[in-house]
Formats: structure tokens, C-alpha cells, sequence
């Protein structure tokens, strides 16, 4: 084989063993370098440390912007600390009756604000020992809580832990959601770090205590102690404290009156908290453990005086609007006398059941034992209203036996026997009911006695009655109906009904101020009014005549025939007029029958005009507000009665002889025994649909009616003296017992100082009434009677309703209308 070449062309010698021997001893330094690197490897360490250190930089970074946006994000739209310095919650707003007595409540929170030196300190010891021990020394924010919550959210399927502090439950409650989001935490951080620096712990206690949410619509814990143990938070026991501090946790949950065991449980567990705390001895906590919960719930709102109350309601809305009235805590000082009220109540109440006992047990019971029927599950509406005694409620027959029957109020359970359904004339209880069967009951608890309920009877009939102040105009009491739980309807100012002869006033304030005088004769006989349409020939309600007699006799008797006569003498459209000057509202057509009651009003309009005669001719709108007042007390503009004069001095006193003598010799002369000064007048409508009492004494006018809402008739000889009368002498009895000597105004005795300013002395001309297109001019004095017409606001009508006449009735030769109007 051929030697090999260089790279210049020439043969290439052997090496020596020399040179191999150094050559070997290269490869090995070489090999021993590239095992042990020296200047390699730390140049490669400082890039590694370079790269370490960018990307570090990097990732914190990238982690402070992240926190800055966050912050950002969750703060952006957060509010303010001035907005919680402006901060004012939703109070409830309450109403005043004329004594200064709280009897009703507008609000879409129960809330009543208290200062902070208003909580005492066992309340704030039970707080702070459940809530937040370290309230007191922390931020705000208690960091081992929240690293604790955190770990165990992170390593469950639920966000359940909690962490907060009192400062953070404030905030969350009064700008946050209860969404159990990191985001929704971040923000509440931010809010308590805020609050923590602008209050004070003390500040922040009271705005956390009169906001926070305690169960069944309370906020706060003063309207937690009001409704829950009735009494205001000062004045809490141990027990009592503790049960309420161990309602924020869940306030549904442990609900003492929906699940009374875990709300002990949790109550006791306040208790062991506080004397672990040292807030309390052992004794001290074992025996408020050993107490039960004690509650004494607050009566539901609104059930003193509800028809009152809702027409208070509705001029607040109308002045104020509904955000203001049920959420600003205003202070409502109404026209109110709460005493009279409960009279006037009670008056009704007693005057319809009389009413039913005269006319028999006539069964027709409700009955909820159906197939679907539960007796444990039945709960009626009118439940809700104190036991006490001359209470009347809807009882549920549970059990029946010959001699007795047991029924259901509430929770309890009463029993009848023999003697308390002897009016009934039925011997045997199971002859009038049987288990099932809503019965109306009466509550009668002697004093010092135990109470009882005897049987009464609710066929349908209703009542009201309303009473004013002369001298102001102010409402003192307002009963619309004998249920307000079963029916809303307010009899008193929403209903219109035949008024009988109690429209006769109008007709012979009329005739007065045409001339006519108190001792005028007229002639009571038997007389036809020619109409287009033929004759109209009316009766009394006597079926008789007297003859010639004077005017006070004649209004005293309430006779028929001189009061058409007087109204066709000045004409109908005439009286429509002074009816209208008196305040009446109702669309009354020009027709004879109108001046003996064959037109709809309401009883709140026939109060108001009647107090027009002892006023001395001065009407004054009722009201039922005195002031309304802020939170703060700063007063609102409240609108001013309007007061005008209707009727001269003259006239009034001359009214005031007619209507004197309905009391002292007339139909309402059942009333003289009370041995006061009144005036009145009784009405009573074509087939006893309707009976009314409308009177005064110098200081208080009265009105009353009684009726069924489907305008059925009340039974023969259902009369306003029988029906009306004695449920307005029970409650002016009371009314006028403390001004024994008071009496009206001589003839010539000076005009009457009344105690509103009289916006307008002269006499105001109501317009005329409306006229129907087919109606004649020359109809106003000749026309003839119409149907009665039910009211259109009635409720419940199952009555098939007649047309309203609109013109003259259609007659062949002779109308023969009796209408009965006494």
C-alpha cells in the first residue's frame, strides 16, 4: 500500500514514538478539560442566574398589575364614605293618635333607629362574644380567620366558611350582595378598610345594630326586641339578649318561632361564648340557659283601627309619595282618639250581633272539612287579633256533642256549652253545627274571671260609623265594616247608599232659606204630583196622615208628604243644590223622590254636612291628620282643611230647632233618656235595605248605617230608629261623658267660635247638579220616583243590579210609589 501524502504532495513519514507519546498526552489534557470545565461552566451560570432573574421580575410584575387592576375593578364602583356619613335607612313610619299613643306603622323594613347608649351592654357583650370577639382591637379584618375560611373553601365543594368581622358584615350589608364570590370579597376588604377609618368602633356597633336583619321582616334590634319580646332593647334580659345576638348567623334558620330548638341551641351557645369570654359568671349563664325563650310577639301591624288606618295610607301616598311614607321613618300625628275608637268598634260590633240574635239563628255555616279539609292546618284571618274581652272572632268547630261544643281561636281551644247558644232557642249543639263548621263567636272575660266564648251569628250583614270634631273637623273614630280581615271595603267613605229621610235636612234648609219658618203649617194628606208621564202619588211611611201641622212636627216625624211638598214648592233642582253646597258628591237626577231619600251617599259625607248645623253654618272638610313630622322632627307641609260657609246664621239656627226635636219628641226620641244635648236625624230606604242614624251634640258629630253589601233587605221594621239608633247611642254615651253641661247655641246667641281660620266667609254655590240629556227642564218638580239603585262600589254584589233612572218613569194613568223613608 502506498505511502500517504501531505497536503503539499509529499510522502508522509512514520511518527515517531515520541511523537506519539505526546500527542497521546494532548488528547488526554483535552479529555481531562472537557471532564472538569473551568471557564466554560461559569459563564453558562450567570446566563441561567439572568434568565431566573428576568422571568422573577416578570412574574412580579405581572402579579402587581394584576393586583393593581383588581383593585381597580373592585374599587372603581365602590361607594364613598361621604355616602355612609349621608346614609339615613329605611325606618318605619309611625302613626299617633290624639294622646301621643303609637297605634300604626307604614314600612317596607321594620326599622326603629336607636343611639348607640340606647343597646345595653349585655346586648353588646352577647354580640361581640358570638360575632367578632376581637372587635374592639382589630382593622376591620381579622387575618387568621380569613387564611383559615380560605383553606377550608379551597378544599370543599361550597364557599360555607365565614370570616367576617362585625365591620365587614356592615359593609356587606349595607352595599354589597350576599354572593359568595372571591370578587365580592375583595370588595368587602376594601369597604370595612374604609369604614375602619372614618368611624369609630362605637360609630360602627350602632350602624351595624340598627341595620342588621333579625327575621319576620325586623331590622335592627331594637324592632327585633319590640316585635320578639315586646319591649324596647334597653330593657332586655340575659336570655333575652342572647337569643337576639344569635339571630344574625341565620335569621331564618334559627327563627325562635319557626324552629324554637335550634334557636335555643343556638341561644345557649351565645351564653357559653360570653363566659368563655368572661362576660358573664357560670351561674349567670346556667341560669339563663335553664329559661325558655320567652316570647311575647308584638301584635301584627295595623290591626288598631285598620279602616282608618288605610285612609291615612292613601292621603300620604297621594302627598308624599309611597317611597316617603313607607321607608323615611316619618311621624305621623293623626285626628285619632284611640279610646273612642275602641268605642265606636265595639258599638258596631255589639249593634250588628243584636241585630242577628233579632232575627234568629239561620245557620248556612262554612265548612272546611271538604276532601281535601285539614282542621290542624285551618287558620282564619281574624286570628290575629288580641283575646280579649268583647272580641269577636271566626271560630273552627273541632268537636261537637249535645251539650258542647269545643272550637278552635288561634292555638287555643274554647268550650261551649247550652247556656251560650240559648238564644237560638236549639238545644242541641249538634242540631246547629257539626265539626268542621266556621261559627262567629264572642269573647266574654269578666273581671278577674276566666274568659269564655258564646255563640253569635255573621249572616252578612255590615255596619259602620264614623264621628267628627265640630270644632276642627278632625276624625276621632272610623269603622268601615265588622271585619276588616275579611273584607277591606270601606263602608264608611267608599260606599253609597240610600240615605232615607236623612236626606230631608236638605230639603228644609231649602225651604228656610226660600222663606219658610220652623212653625209654618202644612198640610199631611194625600196629594199627587203630576209629572209629563202621569201622576206620582206618594205615602207616608205611617200609612197615614195627621193633617195640618207645623214644620218641626213634621221633620220630628219624619212625615213624607209635607217634605215632597216643600221640595216640589222650591223645586228639586233647588235641594239638589243645598245638597251639594253641604259637601254631597252623588250625581242626584232631577226627580221628585230625591227629597226623601232615593239617592246614594256616602256615610262620610252625611257626617261632615251635618256638623254644618251645630257650626252654625260653617263646614269644615274632615281630616284625619294633624302633622306629619321627619325622622329628625323637622315638620312637612301639611295641607289645611277647607272651611266655607254653607248656610247664614239664621238658617243654621233654625235647622238647628227640626233637628233638636227628632231627639227630643220624634223617631229618635229613644235618645232623650241620655239626658244631653243632640240632634239628628234617622233614615230608613224602601225595603229596609238601609238604616241610618245621623247626629250630633255640640262637640261631636256621629253618623251610623247598617245594611247588607248585596242591598238585602234588613227585615220588617228594620227602621233607623230600630237598627242604627242604639249602636250611635252606645257610642255617644261615651263620647260626651265628660262634658255633662253642654248645650247648643241660644237663637240669638252670637255665632260660634270655631278653632280652624275660615279660608272664605262668604257663602260658596255648589254648580248644579248634572242633568241627563233626555231630562226636561220643566221635570225638576214633577218627576217620577226611580228604583232603588245599588252602589256600584259595593262589593260582592251577587244582587242583579237595576238601571239608574234617567228621566221620567213611563206611566199609563197613575204611578203609586210608597217609599218608606222615616
Amino acid at each position: 500500500m502506498p505511502s500517504p501524502l501531505n497536503s503539499e504532495g509529499k510522502k508522509l513519514s512514520k511518527p515517531s514514538a515520541s511523537d506519539t507519546r505526546r500527542s497521546d498526552d494532548r488528547s488526554a489534557l483535552w479529555r481531562a478539560m472537557r471532564t472538569f470545565p473551568f471557564r466554560e461552566p461559569e459563564y453558562r451560570s450567570r446566563r441561567v442566574a439572568g434568565k431566573a432573574a428576568f422571568l422573577l421580575l416578570l412574574g412580579a410584575s405581572a402579579i402587581f398589575g394584576i393586583m393593581v387592576g383588581l383593585l381597580l375593578v373592585y374599587s372603581i364602583n365602590l361607594p364613598q364614605m361621604a355616602d355612609l356619613e349621608r346614609y339615613r335607612p329605611s325606618t318605619t313610619t309611625e302613626l299617633y293618635d290624639i294622646h301621643g299613643k303609637v297605634f300604626g306603622s307604614f314600612a317596607l323594613e321594620r326599622r326603629v333607629v336607636v343611639p348607640y347608649s340606647d343597646f345595653p351592654p349585655v346586648l353588646r357583650d352577647a354580640i361581640l362574644s358570638i360575632e367578632d370577639k376581637d372587635f374592639e382591637s382589630n382593622s376591620g379584618i381579622n387575618m387568621i380567620r380569613m387564611v383559615g375560611a380560605a383553606w377550608h373553601d379551597m378544599h370543599s365543594a361550597r364557599r360555607s366558611q365565614g370570616a367576617s368581622t362585625l365591620t365587614m358584615q356592615l359593609a356587606r350589608n349595607l352595599f354589597l350582595s350576599s354572593e359568595k364570590t372571591y370578587g365580592r370579597k375583595v370588595q368587602e376588604i376594601f369597604l370595612t378598610l374604609q369604614i375602619e377609618r372614618h368611624f369609630t368602633k362605637s360609630q360602627i356597633f350602632t350602624l351595624y345594630a340598627n341595620q342588621i336583619y333579625l327575621g319576620r321582616g325586623t331590622y335592627g334590634f331594637e324592632a327585633g326586641s319590640e316585635y320578639y319580646f315586646s319591649k324596647h332593647v334597653r330593657d332586655l334580659t340575659l336570655s333575652e339578649a342572647a337569643l337576639l345576638a344569635a339571630l344574625p348567623k341565620g335569621p331564618e334558620s334559627y327563627s325562635p318561632v319557626r324552629f324554637p330548638d335550634r334557636a335555643l341551641k343556638r341561644r345557649n351557645l351565645v351564653l357559653s361564648e360570653m363566659f368563655s369570654d368572661h362576660k358573664i359568671t357560670a351561674v349567670q349563664a346556667e341560669a339563663a340557659k335553664a329559661e325558655p325563650l320567652g316570647l311575647h310577639l308584638e301584635a301584627p301591624a295595623n290591626i288598631e283601627a285598620p279602616y282608618f288606618v288605610e285612609e291615612v295610607r292613601r292621603q300620604l301616598e297621594a302627598e308624599y309619595g309611597v317611597d316617603e311614607v313607607h321607608g323615611a321613618g316619618l311621624r305621623v300625628y293623626t285626628t285619632l282618639d284611640l279610646d273612642l275608637q275602641h268605642v265606636a268598634e265595639k258599638s258596631v260590633l255589639d249593634g250588628t250581633a243584636a241585630y242577628e240574635r233579632r232575627h234568629g239563628w239561620k245557620g248556612r255555616l262554612q265548612n272546611v272539612m271538604g276532601p281535601d279539609g285539614d282542621l290542624d292546618s285551618y287558620k282564619h284571618a281574624d286570628w290575629t287579633q288580641p283575646f280579649i274581652d268583647g272580641a269577636y272572632f271566626h271560630a273552627l268547630v273541632v268537636s261537637v256533642s249535645a251539650t258542647k261544643m269545643v272550637v278552635k281561636i288561634g292555638q287555643q281551644l274554647e268550650t261551649m256549652t247550652t247556656p251560650d247558644w240559648a238564644w237560638t232557642a236549639t238545644f242541641k249543639a249538634t242540631d246547629l253545627v257539626q265539626v268542621g263548621d266556621i261559627v262567629y263567636v264572642k269573647v266574654i272575660a269578666p273581671a278577674g274571671g276566666t274568659p269564655r266564648v258564646v255563640l253569635e251569628q255573621d249572616s252578612g250583614a255590615q255596619a259602620s260609623m264614623m264621628a267628627m270634631d265640630n270644632a276642627n273637623g278632625e276624625v276621632l273614630a272610623m269603622v268601615g265594616g265588622r271585619d276588616f280581615a275579611i273584607s277591606q271595603f270601606n263602608r264608611a267613605t267608599q260606599a253609597q247608599r240610600q240615605v232615607g229621610s236623612s236626606f230631608k235636612p236638605y230639603v228644609y234648609t231649602a225651604a228656610f232659606e226660600a222663606g219658610a219658618k220652623p212653625y209654618d203649617t202644612i198640610v199631611d194628606g194625600p196629594t199627587s204630583f203630576y209629572t209629563p208621564n202621569g201622576p206620582y202619588t206618594p205615602h207616608n211611611y205611617e200609612a197615614n196622615f195627621r193633617g195640618t201641622m207645623t214644620l218641626i212636627d213634621a221633620f220630628a216625624e219624619s212625615r213624607n208628604i209635607p217634605a215632597l211638598k216643600l221640595a216640589d214648592r222650591v223645586g228639586i233642582k233647588k235641594v239638589i243644590e243645598v245638597a251639594h253646597r253641604f259637601g254631597i258628591t252623588s250625581n242626584m237626577p232631577n226627580f221628585l223622590p230625591v227629597a226623601i231619600g232615593a239617592a246614594d251617599i256616602s256615610l262620610a259625607e252625611q257626617v261632615a254636612a251635618y256638623s254644618v248645623f251645630p257650626n252654625d253654618g260653617i263646614r269644615i272638610a274632615p281630616h284625619y291628620i294633624r302633622k306629619v313630622s321627619q325622622a329628625d322632627g323637622l315638620p312637612l307641609e301639611q295641607k289645611t282643611p277647607e272651611v266655607k260657609e254653607v248656610i247664614s246664621l239664621e238658617t243654621a239656627r233654625q235647622m238647628m230647632l227640626l233637628l233638636q226635636s227628632v231627639v227630643q219628641q220624634g223617631t229618635a226620641a229613644a235618645a232623650s233618656q241620655m239626658k244631653h244635648a243632640f240632634g239628628g236625624k234617622t233614615g230608613t230606604t224602601n225595603s229596609y235595605t238601609d238604616a241610618w242614624f245621623i247626629g250630633f251634640s255640640p262637640s261631636v258629630t256621629c253618623g251610623t248605617w247598617i245594611g247588607f253589601d248585596n242591598r238585602q233587605t234588613l227585615g220588617d221594621k228594620e227602621t233607623g230608629a230600630k237598627a242604627a239608633l242604639p249602636m250611635w247611642m252606645d257610642f255617644m254615651k261615651v263620647a260626651v261623658a265628660g262634658r255633662p253641661n253642654e248645650q247648643f247655641s241660644k237663637f240669638n246667641a252670637p255665632k260660634k267660635q270655631l278653632e280652624v281660620p275660615m279660608a272664605q266667609p262668604s257663602v260658596e254655590q255648589a254648580k248644579p247638579a248634572h242633568r241627563d240629556e233626555d231630562t226636561d227642564d220643566d221635570t225638576d218638580k214633577t218627576q217620577s220616583a226611580p228604583s232603588p239603585v245599588p252602589s256600584n262600589d259595593t262589593p260582592d254584589d251577587d244582587a242583579p243590579a237595576k238601571p239608574a233612572a234617567k228621566g221620567p218613569a213611563k206611566a199609563s194613568s197613575k204611578t203609586h210609589v210608597v217609599v218608606r223613608s222615616r
